[in-house]
């Protein structure tokens, strides 16, 4: 889960949490999106800002207002 402060949504807050997700998914699928780049002739870190931005939607998030 990530609690955000619903009056605090801008450009550095966005920039945090897909800083946040791209660590994620390079964790957790690091090995195979190297791969995959590598095999299809894809740049790596558009395919990790691209698959970035999609586990955006997968996380829980609490806002106070």
């Amino acid at each position: 889960m990530i609690f955000l402060n619903y009056n605090n949504l801008d450009k550095e807050t966005q920039t945090r949490l897909l800083t946040i997700s791209k660590k994620d998914i390079e964790s957790r699928f690091g090995d195979q999106l190297k791969a995959y780049a590598q095999n299809h002739q894809i740049d790596y870190k558009t395919l990790l800002d691209e698959e970035a931005i999609r586990n955006l939607y997968n996380y829980d998030y609490i806002f106070n207002v």
